[in-house]
């Protein structure tokens, strides 16, 4: 019998590497105020013309908002495609 090795021994979270989660929802980052109000805004914003459920963009908007500044930005990366 064969054992396999638990990849995760620790049961440490790992991110998700399937980027980004909604492809057809552009943020457009570039030029604008680096505010993370204003990062939030434009992600509703893309979120909302894409058509994302309610739902969908309150889990965004409770991962984008549960750290600092690098875990928003990295938060949009893993949700959106960025220009």
């Amino acid at each position: 019998m064969i054992k396999e090795e638990n990849p995760n021994p620790k049961g440490v979270k790992t991110m998700d590497t399937t980027f980004p989660k909604h492809p057809d929802s552009i943020v457009h980052l570039t030029g604008n105020d680096g505010n993370a109000f204003m990062i939030l805004g434009l992600c509703q914003r893309a979120a909302r013309k894409a058509g994302l459920p309610a739902e969908e963009l309150q889990a965004f908007h409770e991962e984008a908002t549960s750290g600092d500044c690098q875990h928003l930005l990295a938060t949009v990366m893993r949700w959106f495609s960025i220009e």
